[in-house]
């Protein structure tokens, strides 16, 4: 990887060059990150302050009612951890019977919050300071207020409209009756006093106490399916990792209900292509990998689902090499395609990454799903829940059917590098479905074309969309472009991140000689900071 930020994108970032480091996409987020860090905390105690302060200063992507996945490197050994919450009990597919699909908001769209289990497991098992500690920053946050960021304010202006009629939305995001500007303080004494009662209770009274009992509640009166029990009955799991192999790497990734594999599927199947002998921004670069990530997000769309469900295709099948090469042959150097699934077996998130001089690295991500996720909040504790059950399909006979206690399809995914079996990089692009498609892009440019974090960070993104439709970044090489087209691609251009779909980056990358780089993403608010 090469230190010296060329400025080959437009960005005045540098990578940061540190021994302990957190790297998130707000910058308050990121000191409270650090200042555990400064006070003998380790990586995960970094992640995890950062996590609960970023429910505060970035609603817009996440809350005390998401979901959460970490992979990370302790040192020794590298674990995985799934904290999605699943489907209520009353879930049975009748319920949506004559609807074409699982609502998008309200209390239809909500699944079992499984963000604050994630920050019990991590702390018990890994962290160094008392788990009241984490807290101090956003409860900080939460009730002296804090200015709103530019990137999250407008983010906030857009959902509020969307959302200003979802139960307690209003009350809770709206003071005054509109969204906070940039610069504006906001306050939210309510979420505060939440957050002390998760704090005291190490998450107790949020699964099985008054919070709970609050939220079950306000389900009951909106005729919601959420109960007490299915909240109780939550369970986070340690799944360790699933990986993939390019030349000297390995890209680790959460098992399904996540969409990681599609990264891995992607990343396999370029290994059977030319790709090597292309630059990182040549027009047969970006040929191959939309066309490879094509493939692969075809299949998680047609076969991932909730590991326990997935029955007729296994991960081991998708992953498969032999499966995975005959995929590449269906790839056409001269055009692109609209690709099928294949028969492998006939029959608005935020991302965060620290690492500290112990050697330890944090790969954590929690999301709503869509900005403030289902726009319900529970009246009185600033609680907002997630739309994860969106996730779900009403098809028959797809193992990502909506059914009682499952997971859903996930789309937020954390990643992580290993080479020569010891860690290499912690990283993500948070962003619904760019996040897979992100992490192979991530991959590459570090990795395969040696670009530092912040470039790779800073290069134009792109991501794929139905048929041979791809989203490219306006910032992209017009030469590039008109070649990609001339191959078939159906192109359509954004501003980088002007609709919020090209995601954020945040990288940490360990170095040789020890210490690490980071890189924060250009198109949120965020930074990399350390000492």
């Amino acid at each position: 990887m090469n230190l010296i930020h060329e400025p080959l994108y437009p960005s005045r970032r540098s990578a940061v060059l540190a021994d302990n480091l957190v790297a998130t996409s707000q910058p308050l987020a990121a000191q409270a990150g650090l200042s555990m860090l400064a006070r003998g905390g380790n990586a995960v105690d970094a992640a995890l302050a950062a996590a609960i302060a970023l429910t505060v200063v970035e609603p817009t992507g996440n809350g005390l009612g998401s979901d959460a996945f970490c992979i990370l490197w302790d040192g020794t050994r590298l674990h995985g951890l799934n904290a999605s919450g699943r489907a209520p009990q009353a879930w049975v597919p009748e319920r949506f019977a004559g609807l074409p699909e699982i609502p998008f908001r309200g209390w239809e769209s909500v699944t079992v919050p499984g963000a604050v289990s994630a920050w019990v497991e991590l702390s018990q098992a890994f962290g160094r300071l008392d788990f009241a500690t984490l807290f101090e920053p956003a409860i900080g946050y939460a009730e002296e207020g804090f200015l709103v960021s530019p990137i999250v304010a407008e983010r906030w202006r857009r959902d509020a409209e969307l959302l200003k009629e979802q139960p307690g939305y209003a009350e809770a995001f709206m003071p005054g009756g509109r969204s906070p500007a940039a610069g504006e303080r906001f306050r939210h004494p309510a979420q505060a006093e939440t957050l002390r009662q998760i704090a005291e209770s190490r998450g107790e009274a949020f699964y099985r106490g008054a919070l709970a009992e609050k939220i079950a509640a306000f389900a009951a009166a909106q005729g919601a399916a959420l109960t007490l029990k299915d909240l109780a009955d939550h369970r986070a799991d340690w799944c360790g990792t699933i990986h993939q192999r390019f030349d000297d790497i390995e890209l680790h990734e959460i098992p399904p209900n996540g969409q990681g594999i599609a990264a891995l599927m992607a990343l396999g199947i370029l290994n059977h292509t030319p790709l090597r002998d292309e630059g990182p921004d040549s027009p047969l670069a970006f040929h191959y990998q939309w066309e490879a990530m094509k493939l692969a997000l075809r299949d998680a769309e047609a076969y991932v689902a909730d590991l326990a469900h997935m029955q007729e295709v296994s991960v081991e099948a998708l992953l498969e090499p032999a499966y995975l090469a005959r995929r590449a042959a269906e790839i056409s150097a001269t055009q692109a395609q609209d690709f099928a699934s294949g028969a492998p077996k006939q029959g608005g998130t935020v991302y965060l990454s620290t690492a500290d001089a112990g050697g330890m690295m944090v790969s954590f991500i929690q999301s709503n799903y869509a900005g403030f996720g289902s726009g319900v909040v529970v009246p009185g504790t600033g609680i907002h829940l997630q739309n994860r059950g969106a996730g779900f399909t009403l098809q028959k006979g797809h193992p990502n059917r909506v059914g009682p206690g499952k997971r859903p399809f996930h789309t937020i995914i954390p990643g992580f590098l290993m080479k020569d079996g010891a860690p290499l990089m912690s990283f993500g692009v948070m962003g619904g479905p760019i996040q897979a498609q992100g992490h192979l892009q991530m991959t590459l440019r570090t990795q395969l074309w040696g670009q530092d974090v912040q470039s790779a960070a800073d290069a134009p993104r792109w991501r794929v969309t139905s048929g041979k439709g791809v989203a490219c970044e306006d910032t992209m090489a017009p030469q590039t472009l008109e070649r990609l087209r001339g191959l078939g691609h159906e192109i359509t251009l954004e501003s980088p991140d002007g609709a919020f779909g090209f995601g954020g980056a945040q990288l940490i990358h360990r170095l040789p000689g020890g210490g690490y780089a980071a890189g924060s993403d250009p198109r949120k608010d965020g930074q990399a900071v350390g000492f």
